[in-house]
């Protein structure tokens, strides 16, 4: 990935999430496990200084949030997920950069995969 202008971060991993995803109807008619990556490019200084939750970006707001959008959209691609969660991500004040990974744990494939996943960088616009 491109580094961001501003290199804070904030990480969250491992966020797990049953949800309506994919293209075979096995898949639409039964939800199943997805797991989420996601990096949040904003600047952190105001919380280093204040040590105040209004100074940054809430990650527990976040993940909230990205349950939801994976609940309600019942997408048939992962890349269609990914691109609403970063989508949602970007509005949030202060946030310039995100980097969603969207694994999907049980992929519907007669090979030996532990998962399929895809990630999408997206940056907010500059006007």
């Amino acid at each position: 990935m491109t580094q961001p202008s501003n290199s804070d971060c904030i990480q969250l991993r491992g966020l797990r999430v049953v949800c309506v995803v994919g293209v075979l109807p096995e898949e639409r008619e039964r939800a199943q496990p997805l797991e989420l990556d996601i990096d949040i490019y904003s600047d952190l200084s105001a919380a280093g200084d204040s040590d105040d939750l209004q100074d940054t970006v809430d990650y527990g707001s976040v993940a909230q949030t990205i349950e939801e959008i994976c609940l309600e959209a019942k997408v048939q691609l992962l890349e269609r997920l990914a691109q609403l969660v970063a989508e949602r991500l970007l509005e949030l004040d202060g946030v310039s950069t995100v980097e969603v990974t969207v694994k999907k744990i049980r992929p519907p494939v007669p090979s030996d995969l532990n998962f399929s996943a895809v990630r999408v960088t997206r940056h907010r616009q500059r006007t």
